[in-house]
């Protein structure tokens, strides 16, 4: 079935890039190659160990950019509460809660107009790590299960994998943001810690809002031209 996303989003804002690079001189050296091929960057823990994460904020926002905070914050309800309030006055579009209930109900009850996107079951992860980690049921059940939750308590999305997200629009229609990592192009399946892909179509047609991409574009031979060839796929999808 299709679930193409009836959301008023920009096609072109549709594109998530990944800045999962180790400084921020690097993370501007690709915002600069990509230019207005990308509208639309994911800043992940590894820049925010780096430093200066802030300062990367704001030159992205003085270029125009959206900006989604990976951060997955996971601590004490009442901290997760203080953090995502201190966030929500960054201007910044997008954050992760990767928690249980409270957490989750915390994040919400800061967020002003900040938009808190819950992590369902992590990309990286499969049948056999979910089983290591204790969790005894199927994995389209438990990201059903986290997403109702999260949209019970306040979330405006979900972090989810392309594979689950057509039982979420079945069951949930377009109540949640769903932003689907995990990208790969059927040519480029991962050697990497990726487990559960989906192209970007599958993904578009699943019912994703956004997509999130990194290395596919970071290591292509010309990652301008790839996420271009990207934006045109989509620009096709939502035409």
């Amino acid at each position: 079935m299709n679930y193409l996303s009836s959301k008023p989003i920009p096609a072109e804002q549709r594109l998530i890039m990944a800045l999962d690079v180790s400084s921020t001189d690097e993370a501007r050296q690709v915002v600069e190659e990509l230019g207005d091929a990308v509208h639309f960057y994911k800043l992940g823990l590894e820049l925010f160990m780096s430093g200066d994460y802030y300062a990367l904020i704001e030159w992205l926002q003085a270029r125009h950019k959206r900006i989604f905070v990976d951060l997955k914050f996971f601590d004490v309800p009442a901290t997760v509460g203080r953090a995502v309030r201190a966030l929500s006055k960054r201007g910044v579009d997008f954050a992760t809660v990767h928690g249980n209930d409270a957490i989750m109900e915390a994040a919400a009850a800061n967020k002003g107009a900040l938009q808190i996107l819950a992590v369902t079951v992590l990309t990286s992860l499969d049948r056999g790590d979910l089983t290591d980690l204790g969790f005894d049921c199927d994995v389209q059940q438990l990201v059903l299960s986290r997403a109702k939750r999260a949209l019970t308590l306040g979330c405006d999305g979900v972090i989810s994998s392309g594979l689950e997200v057509p039982l979420l629009r079945a069951e949930l229609g377009d109540k949640l943001v769903v932003i689907s990592p995990g990208i790969r192009p059927v040519e480029n399946r991962p050697a990497d810690d990726q487990k559960r892909v989906v192209t970007v179509e599958d993904a578009f047609l699943g019912g994703a809002d956004y997509i999130v991409v990194g290395r596919p574009i970071r290591d292509a031979a010309d990652p301008r031209a790839k996420a271009q060839e990207i934006q045109r796929q989509i620009a096709g999808l939502f035409a």
